[in-house]
């Protein structure tokens, strides 16, 4: 993804951007906050920088004048409160992330960091132990493609639901899980391809994590994580023509998706009953109105055993059962 000149005209610095480079996204946004300081979105940005540069104290400052030019800012609560428990003040932290759920109530963020600083402030003990360690416990995780979806599935047994949070954006995906080992598991991607994030969900079950995240473009993966667009992607919105409107912040060519889709449909490789009935599929959709018809005539009066595409023969007659064979026709 191409780093994105902060212009104080642009309501968004990415995310993204201040994670591959808080030190250079902060600096920017100081020079954006010269020429627009009443931006609350800027200083909230800036908090985040600096959380990934661990100026704590700097975050809380900037998280705090978001929320004087924007008291209804739930990410800048949730920044201050980060920016608190990592300096130690476990009872403000814990008022800013009630706080800033009350206006988000759906961000399982809110949930997890209240009842991590809940923990911390009735067993202080837990914390220590958990300072102590460096690392989480390894965790694998794969990853498998269909052609609208491609599905993560993170290793994790007796995960509960309220200690996960998942965030998807059309390019990335930040996935937080506390373990049942009371270690904290972070698994950030940058994707090879866009996503739908609101098309996008998870699920846990006893054995693993699954995440499902639905392809903005019906295109194979090569891989799972990568930088910049592909031209593949580029050239499904040069026509204008038949984009339709969605709710999204892109478009998408319907008609070359559909042609694209069915070229992989035609490609797919089958074996066996699969392969039978796929070119029986492919026959009637290809044929002419009698050939539909023999075939549906031959089909039905033969219980099946019977499939003709010549109606000047079934047309004039009856088709009976023609079982195969090594196999006897029974009627129940």
């Amino acid at each position: 993804m191409a780093a994105a000149a902060l212009d104080p005209a642009c309501p968004r610095f990415p995310d993204g951007e201040v994670e591959q480079d808080p030190g250079a996204a902060a600096q920017k946004l100081t020079v954006a906050l010269e020429q627009t300081p009443d931006d609350a979105e800027y200083y909230c940005q800036r908090a985040y920088a600096h959380i990934l540069l661990q100026n704590y104290c700097d975050a809380i400052a900037d998280a705090k004048k978001s929320l004087e030019l924007n008291p209804d800012n739930a990410t800048a609560f949730l920044r201050k409160g980060i920016s608190e428990y990592h300096i130690k003040n476990y009872t403000s932290a814990l008022e800013s992330f009630k706080e800033g759920q009350k206006l988000d109530i759906v961000d399982s963020s809110f949930t997890i960091w209240i009842k991590r600083c809940e923990e911390t402030l009735n067993h202080p003990q837990t914390e220590m132990s958990t300072q102590q360690k460096t690392q989480p416990s390894k965790i694998k995780y794969d990853w498998y493609q269909t052609e609208s979806q491609v599905i993560i599935t993170l290793m994790i047994k007796n995960a509960q639901k309220d200690n996960i949070s998942v965030q998807f954006s059309e390019k990335e995906l930040n996935a937080l899980v506390r373990l049942p080992s009371g270690e904290d598991y972070n698994l950030k991607l940058v994707l090879l391809h866009s996503i739908v994030p609101e098309q996008s969900t998870f699920k846990v079950l006893s054995t693993k994590i699954e995440i499902k995240m639905r392809k903005q473009e019906a295109i194979r993966w090569e891989k799972l994580e990568g930088q910049g667009d592909s031209p593949s992607l580029k050239q499904h919105t040069s026509d204008s023509k038949h984009l339709y409107p969605s709710s999204s912040h892109y478009t998408r060519n319907w008609d070359k998706l559909v042609v694209e889709i069915k070229e992989e449909e035609k490609n797919e490789k089958l074996e066996g009953d699969a392969a039978l009935n796929k070119l029986f599929q492919q026959i009637y959709s290809d044929g002419t109105d009698e050939v539909k018809r023999a075939m549906n005539k031959s089909f039905m009066e033969s219980g099946g055993t019977v499939l003709s595409t010549n109606w000047s023969d079934v047309g004039k007659r009856k088709v009976e059962v023609n079982p195969p064979d090594d196999m006897e026709w029974k009627k129940f």
